[in-house]
């Protein structure tokens, strides 16, 4: 089996075993076994939902750090504009802009400008009769590999171009060789990320060969530095992006940018699954476009993040409503400015399916472990606890036709099986042979 990077990563000396992480992950990746979590790399997707819900503090995210700058003769900020809605709207966007400079960056280009690129492609996209409707934004990786994982019957249904992170690493790349006159080799590309799925598809990207970042930064480790280094007075004068690419960082910021009507908001791992079951059956048909989003609140609610999300979306809101009274027609670009370069379109690989219930590679024996499956979670009782250390009854049956866990890892079989043994004892004690009779002793 093909082996898969990830972010997310379990630090067993502070996991208590606890169910919460079993229970809270989309794709039942988490078991726990001798008391310990373990994370199934083929079942995660990154989205962070176990980092936001253990207790212990157990589950991680690595990504890289300011030091790794030293790589690279020449460093690029890739700013998510989730990153604004960190700070109070009275801190323009220029001033974090230039405090992301202080930080040892030597430019900065926002992600925004390659979610406005984006934005007039898949507008484009949608006015064509041949696509398999809904069609399915794809700048969200956890959500992708959502699909890749339970749901690879309806990869077509997403749209053919890569997400604005990686259209906008690609033109800041293009931009510091042609002014700079830097090598490929020597330019840093770095995301500010609001999640760790970001992180992972730098070192496995979605659709593409390589990914044009070099790296992703959490923004809730530069974010400390940031702030004190962030002054209202020290603007930075370059070109800004418009309200249409720092909208994305909310939900519906998207499906405005596009300006179709007919489409579905979706954000929250759980409501993204539910919506994409119904895509899965059919049921959906009528909708021209799905914008999906891992985080409850959009990439401004990413685990990476450091403010509250409503908070976060409201400063959002007042940035954007800022921004198109400021110059309501800065969102509006010429078709001239995207090309296939761009979008990734020309060298695009296909996105593949990534199944993560695999019994066996011998068929028959896959065969006979569904059997066993079958049997076993019939003798279950469904309640779906998630006591065993599985997320549930049918989750539990398949560690034990793999041969990962027993049926006396079941609670209530097994105080079953330990009252039934009460029982037995109590009968074999009336049954004592005549040399130990209770009766002859007294």
């Amino acid at each position: 089996m093909e082996e898969r990077y990830h972010s997310v990563r379990l630090a067993p000396e502070r996991c208590q075993g606890c169910v919460n992480c079993t229970k809270r992950c989309p794709t039942e990746a988490i078991r726990i076994r001798g008391g310990k979590a373990h994370i199934t790399s083929s079942r995660c997707i990154d989205c962070g939902e176990c980092i936001r819900h253990c207790p212990s503090h157990a589950k991680m995210a690595v990504t890289d750090d300011l030091i790794d700058l030293q790589k690279y003769k020449y460093n690029i900020a890739l700013p998510a504009p989730s990153l604004y809605g960190q700070f109070n709207e009275d801190i323009p966007v220029k001033a974090i802009l230039s405090g992301l400079l202080k930080l040892g960056f030597n430019e900065v280009f926002e992600v925004a400008h390659g979610a406005e690129i984006v934005s007039l492609a898949i507008k484009d996209y949608l006015k064509r009769l041949d696509i398999l409707r809904p069609a399915i934004s794809s700048a969200c990786p956890a959500v992708v590999r959502l699909i890749q994982v339970k749901f690879p019957e309806i990869i077509d249904h997403i749209v053919p171009f890569d997400a604005p992170v990686e259209v906008a690493g690609r033109l800041a790349r293009a931009e510091a060789e042609r002014l700079y006159d830097f090598k490929p080799e020597e330019i840093g590309t770095w995301f500010i990320t609001p999640c760790p799925a970001k992180m992972t598809a730098v070192y496995q990207p979605l659709g593409t060969e390589k990914s044009s970042i070099s790296g992703a930064i959490a923004i809730s480790k530069i974010y400390h530095e940031l702030s004190k280094v962030v002054s209202v007075d020290d603007q930075d004068a370059r070109r800004q992006a418009s309200w249409v690419g720092v909208g994305w960082a909310a939900p519906g910021g998207e499906t405005s940018a596009i300006g179709v009507d007919n489409t579905l908001v979706v954000h929250d791992i759980y409501n993204v699954t539910n919506v994409l079951e119904q895509v899965a059956l059919g049921k959906l048909k009528s909708v021209d476009y799905i914008e999906v989003l891992a985080c409850a609140g959009g990439c401004i609610g990413g685990p990476l993040t450091v403010e509250n999300h409503y908070v976060a979306e409201h400063r959002m809101k007042k940035r954007i409503e800022r921004k198109k009274t400021q110059d309501p027609k800065l969102g509006i670009r010429p078709r001239s400015d995207y090309s296939e370069f761009e979008l990734g379109v020309a060298g695009r690989r296909a996105i593949e399916p990534k199944p993560a219930l695999r019994l066996d590679a011998d068929i028959n024996k896959a065969m006979s472990k569904i059997e066993m499956m079958d049997v076993t979670l019939k003798s279950l009782p469904g309640l779906d606890c998630g006591s065993c250390g599985s997320p549930n009854c049918k989750a539990l049956a398949e560690d034990i036709a793999q041969g990962r866990a027993s049926m006396t890892d079941c609670l209530f079989l097994l105080r079953k099986k330990v009252r039934d043994l009460a029982y037995e004892m109590v009968n074999l004690a009336d049954k004592l042979p005549p040399p130990l009779d209770k009766d002859q002793d007294k």
